[in-house]
């Protein structure tokens, strides 16, 4: 294998050169992915977004094969879901049906109440007493705040929010080296805190390279994907093992520290808080000789580093979006995308030897994504396919199915 990939930090240099090609070729690779029929109007015939978006999927679809052998379709990615679940584009509000791109006072930002506690906390974020089930008022009172304070408010209360132009990182992912990995098995072990969608598809990706991957759930909160399209969830987590853990029990998570000690990945899709809390610390692990990948809304620090996000709303906080008129790009863009870029950087980091952690923001990949910016022209002769998604060649485990052998083989 090429030595450049033996370096993590030679891979993304590679990954943010910008390239020239013929945009109206990429327009016409863009409508065959099958993302373009996710994006515009559901009135309006499907768009065409920045080129950077088709060029980077596919320049990382390109280089996990190169590192790992591994064939995919990286701008295919984008339609998975809707293409397991059914979705259709709608515009300014979101495939997945929860995001909304609205205005605020200044500029467009994107709600996102995906979960009920978003709901209830409307009152508290605008501080004024609304109904949250009334769109109609919500909508006319975002209007009247400018979007920085509703996004100081939106981080402080946990509750997603895209707000452009609040994405500071240069790259879209930050980079620190560790010590010499102390790896003996043959087979790597990733260890997956993950849920959703970004975090789930770089376990995949990795196990569809020959790791073993470990899912961890909670007991209390397991994987939310469970709850949607069974398809979907089982195209992101066949063929992993599932160990559930009761996180307020001591003698659980003493055994999870114990898988931990074995594990040459661990893949991380909350803000460090969450495990931090429980005694397991990244820069402990990354000087142990692991390979930490920390997939957050913001970052592991910065300004909005404590500010919760999903695919769609991290998105428009990376500018990637569309203004003439207001439309999402695909579906949750910046989940696939992330997952694939931390993939790539996980596989690299592997082949180094060493411990690294990947500190990949959303928003940091969607800005990337976005690149120059450049439209290619709308055209009519465009053949634009439908979604389409990856054989599901195995059904996902059942949460815990693998305790019992699991604590037989590390206990």
């Amino acid at each position: 294998m090429n030595q450049r990939f033996n370096d993590p930090q030679t891979v993304l240099a590679r990954l943010c050169e910008e390239s020239s090609q013929d945009v109206a070729d990429i327009a016409s690779r863009w409508a065959m992915s099958g993302a373009m029929s996710l994006t515009g109007e559901p009135s309006g015939p499907p768009r065409q977004v920045p080129v950077g978006v088709t060029l980077r999927m596919e320049e990382l679809a390109v280089m996990i094969g190169e590192i790992n052998g591994l064939l995919i379709d990286g701008p295919a990615l984008l339609g998975e879901r809707a293409a397991v679940a059914g979705y259709t584009r709608q515009g300014s509000r979101s495939v997945g049906g929860h995001a909304q791109l609205v205005k605020s006072a200044d500029k467009p930002i994107c709600i996102n109440f995906a979960r009920p506690d978003d709901l209830r906390l409307i009152p508290a974020w605008l501080q004024e007493e609304i109904n949250p089930d009334n769109r109609a008022k919500l909508l006319s009172s975002l209007k009247k705040y400018e979007s920085q304070r509703l996004m100081e408010q939106a981080d402080l209360l946990g509750i997603p929010l895209g707000v452009p132009d609040t994405e500071e990182y240069e790259y879209p992912a930050h980079l620190i080296e560790g010590k010499p990995s102390k790896k003996r098995a043959e087979t790597t072990l990733v260890i997956e805190f993950g849920s959703l969608w970004a975090s789930p598809l770089c376990g995949d990706l990795l196990r569809r390279s020959g790791c073993r991957v470990i899912k961890i759930e909670s007991l209390s909160r397991p994987d939310g994907a469970r709850r949607g399209a069974p398809g979907f969830f089982d195209l992101l987590n066949g063929g992993k093992e599932s160990l559930s853990v009761d996180f307020n029990d001591d003698k659980s998570l003493e055994f999870l520290k114990k898988i931990l000690k074995e594990a040459d990945v661990i893949i991380e899709g909350s803000r460090p808080r969450a495990l931090r809390q429980l005694g397991i610390d990244a820069e402990t692990e990354v000087e142990n000789g692991k390979v930490w990948v920390s997939i957050t809304g913001y970052g592991r620090t910065g300004p909005r580093s404590k500010g919760v996000a999903f695919g769609d709303d991290a998105a428009v906080s990376g500018g990637l979006f569309l203004k003439d008129s207001l439309s999402f790009i695909a579906d949750a863009v910046a989940d696939p995308s992330a997952g694939l870029l931390a993939a790539v950087i996980a596989s690299s980091a592997l082949k180094s030897g060493k411990g690294w952690l990947i500190d990949i923001p959303l928003s940091a990949v969607a800005n990337w994504m976005l690149g120059t910016g450049e439209l290619p022209k709308e055209s009519e002769e465009d053949i634009v396919a439908e979604p389409r998604a990856r054989k599901i060649a195995i059904n996902a485990p059942e949460i815990g199915q693998h305790n019992s052998q699991l604590e037989n083989e590390f206990s």
